[in-house]
């Protein structure tokens, strides 16, 4: 797939992938068995989406509501996250 799609792994963090050609970025990042994809280049995020499918099971949610238990919200000033539940969790468990 990285090869296909000329996905690089980033050295940081090795679940992420990316790729930057021509001012169009593609980034991918990966945990446990969650995918994200975000992007500024709609057409090869398509492709990208139809590759994992006909490769991996996997299944579009559309837009990002939660990962990692973070509430993420989209508006027009950008995105937002949102850890409320994480903190209840910590505070239920006495581990605030």
């Amino acid at each position: 797939m990285t090869q296909e799609f000329d996905l690089c792994r980033a050295q940081k963090d090795h679940s992420v992938f990316r790729r930057i050609q021509k001012r169009k970025r593609i980034l991918l990042i990966v945990y446990v068995d969650d995918i994200i994809i975000t992007k500024d280049d709609t057409k090869e995020i398509v492709r990208l989406k139809k590759y994992l499918h006909e490769h991996f099971q996997t299944k579009d949610l559309r837009s990002l509501k939660y990962f990692i238990d973070i509430e993420v919200a989209m508006s027009k000033k950008g995105i937002f996250l949102h850890r409320e539940y994480i903190f209840d969790l910590l505070l239920e468990a006495g581990m605030l």
